[in-house]
């Protein structure tokens, strides 16, 4: 399909206009300051329908979609209905099978690591381009499959995707090995080799992202890959692999399998013919995926996991960027991300006034349909974490957190949330603890430094942190100190390719992006050869 511009893409389901707002949904006298309404300019109840054709909902095997073994088809769900978009070939573990024996033939038999590594890169900048193409359409399927909005799809994620691609690209002929002095007569060289056939597993919440996070350095280091796509969101990756194919790739050498975890994903992990994994999810379900993997054949295992990252406001902060910022770090795509800064920490001198105008840019936060401009906020992405999120907002206002704003559910269809905001929370709630994956934010208020590295690192995630303050010594003392993969001084999510991304703790193991992401699908070989007489050692 070629590029259009959006307004061909998406048109009104019906003849009323959406732009609207929903009325005040009362207040909560027994637990909270005083509710206003929410900003929402387009009636969620009556949904754009997307104009695009859904023409890849099979498994990619070899270069070919082909249906399930099975013949099993699964419904992926529209989060703003519930209603179906498609079904889906369901893989399993016969489709797995299929999918590994044929990635591992690429590698040993087919082109793909025999090409040079420049016209391995030139294949990616091509499929970069064609990405760069089709951006509309690959930002609606994201968008219809996710809840996400689309300008955020559109404008800030697919030309990251882009960007990924183009800098694993251009890195492709420039992994070299190094030639070691040795204490001998010995000439000694290291090279850095593809592992061979990789199983790589993403995530719902940014699908098209971590397909490039993981997808980029495994191709681009020569590998094979059989990529799980998750069951929520599998529209977006079988379309742009489609893309990756008619840029020149090889067949084997990318393969997608759609299914759910405890089938499709158990069986790519335990294969015992997939010599590298990648997985992206929660902290849960990581320690399943290193156990199958230890139990099979012991395949090195990279894990980017859960998150609870602490947003550390000081009280030299100028308050209304801070409250601005640690927003943005929480409500982002709907608060479904893994670092989110969910546990904003704000000096208890500056408490009282950051609360009030955290809860003043909630209530001004626009909630609707996903494909309406302006949107900052679509649903969450199935009834599953609709629910989950609804628990833990009970579990706040039960556990004596005052509930600022939001907590209940917005319009009657589909899965969308009031942006939620509490205070007075303490470190031993769950909402303080638990990873919630919604936009609710709680805010807590501390009395120095030591004591706020101290709550900060009390907790078994460790993935990333904000610190918002105009010390220099500050800053410095709190990102030494905070134990995270990331510490972002004045800003938050700035994901740029080159920027390596991980956690410590039970946030994960390895890293992901930049040049420390080439390290996870490589391995390191020494050579040693002997010298005779050698004029110089």
């Amino acid at each position: 399909m070629a590029a259009r511009r959006l307004s061909s893409l998406i048109s009104l389901s019906s003849s009323a206009t959406a732009a609207t707002s929903l009325g005040s949904f009362g207040r909560f006298s027994r637990w909270g300051r005083g509710i206003n309404s929410f900003s929402t300019p387009a009636a969620i109840d009556e949904p754009i329908s997307p104009s695009i054709q859904i023409d890849h909902t099979e498994l990619l095997i070899n270069g070919q979609f082909v249906d399930a073994a099975s013949g099993k088809t699964f419904p992926t769900l529209d989060p703003r209905t519930g209603d179906v978009i498609a079904h889906v070939a369901e893989g399993d573990a016969e489709d797995v099978n299929r999918a590994v024996a044929a990635a591992r033939k690429a590698f040993d038999e087919g082109p793909w690591p025999k090409l040079t590594a420049y016209e391995r890169s030139r294949i990616m900048f091509r499929f970069a381009d064609l990405l760069e193409k089709h951006t509309e359409e690959v930002a609606t399927l994201e968008t219809w499959d996710n809840g996400k909005p689309y300008e955020q799809a559109a404008k800030i994620e697919i030309p990251k995707v882009v960007r990924m691609f183009r800098y694993y690209a251009g890195w492709a002929d420039k992994i070299h090995g190094l030639t070691v002095p040795a204490d001998g007569q010995h000439h000694v060289q290291t090279l850095h080799e593809p592992y061979g056939v990789t199983g790589l597993i993403i995530p719902w919440n940014f699908p098209l992202l971590l397909y490039s996070w993981k997808v980029g350095p495994a191709l681009a280091c020569g590998n094979t890959a059989v990529l799980k796509t998750a069951e929520q969101t599998p529209l977006s990756a079988l379309y742009v692999s489609k893309l990756f194919h008619e840029a020149g790739l090889p067949p084997g050498v990318l393969n997608v399998v759609s299914g759910f975890g405890p089938t499709a994903g158990a069986a790519l992990a335990s294969h015992m013919d997939v010599n590298k994994l990648s997985f992206t999810g929660s902290t849960a379900t990581g320690k399943i995926v290193l156990g199958l993997a230890s139990k099979s054949n012991l395949k090195p295992v990279t894990l980017e996991l859960g998150g609870k990252s602490p947003f550390i406001v000081c009280k030299d902060a100028d308050v209304d960027k801070a409250v601005e910022l640690a927003h943005s770090a929480l409500f982002f795509n709907q608060g479904q991300c893994c670092c989110a800064g969910s546990r904003t920490l704000v000096h208890e001198s500056i408490y009282d006034e950051f609360v009030e105008k955290a809860k003043a840019r909630a209530l001004k936060r626009v909630v609707g349909d996903p494909f309406q401009m302006g949107i900052e906020q679509g649903p969450q992405i199935d009834d599953e974490q609709f629910k989950k999120i609804l628990k833990y907002i009970r579990s706040g206002i039960e556990s004596g957190a005052t509930l600022e704003s939001g907590g209940e559910r917005l319009g009657s269809r589909g899965y969308y949330i009031q942006p939620t905001v509490f205070s007075n929370v303490q470190d031993d709630m769950l909402i303080a603890k638990d990873e919630i994956f919604g936009p609710v934010q709680s805010i807590s208020k501390f009395k120095d430094l030591d004591e706020v590295i101290q709550r900060a690192n009390a907790t078994s995630y460790g993935l990333a942190a904000g610190v918002f303050t105009q010390n220099l010594e500050t800053a410095n003392t709190l990102t030494r100190a905070l134990r995270v993969g990331t510490v972002w001084i004045n800003c938050y999510d700035i994901f740029d390719a080159a920027i390596p991304f991980g956690g410590f703790k039970m946030s994960g193991q390895g890293r992901e992006k930049g040049i420390h992401g080439l390290s996870s699908y490589l391995q390191v070989k020494a050579v040693v050869t002997p010298l005779k007489d050698p004029a110089w050692l």
